[in-house]
């Protein structure tokens, strides 16, 4: 066996863990900017009620500002269950 193969192994395997850690850094960095919730549901401004924000609390929970009219509704969804935390907030625009 050449000592070659080795070399060419360790080398190889250093440069996919260096990929798979630079996917990680660039994931971790603008993955919120770039899911598709975020690309397509917060966009839509056809109709009465929209989705102003959406932020995640942990991978189960996230908070929901929701607009329908000139008021808007700060919800908590997780767990299967949704929690109106404020209702009836006015903007002052």
């Amino acid at each position: 066996m050449d000592t070659v193969d080795p070399v060419r192994f360790l080398f190889a395997s250093f440069v996919v863990l260096g990929l798979l850690a630079l996917l990680a850094v660039f994931l971790k960095r603008y993955g919120n900017k770039l899911s598709g919730a975020k690309l397509f549901a917060m966009h839509q401004t056809k109709g009465r009620i929209s989705i102003l924000e959406m932020q995640y609390i942990d991978h189960k929970s996230k908070l929901l500002l929701i607009k329908r009219d000139d008021i808007e509704h700060l919800v908590l969804i997780g767990d299967g269950k949704a929690t109106i935390i404020e209702a009836g907030i006015k903007r002052d625009t």
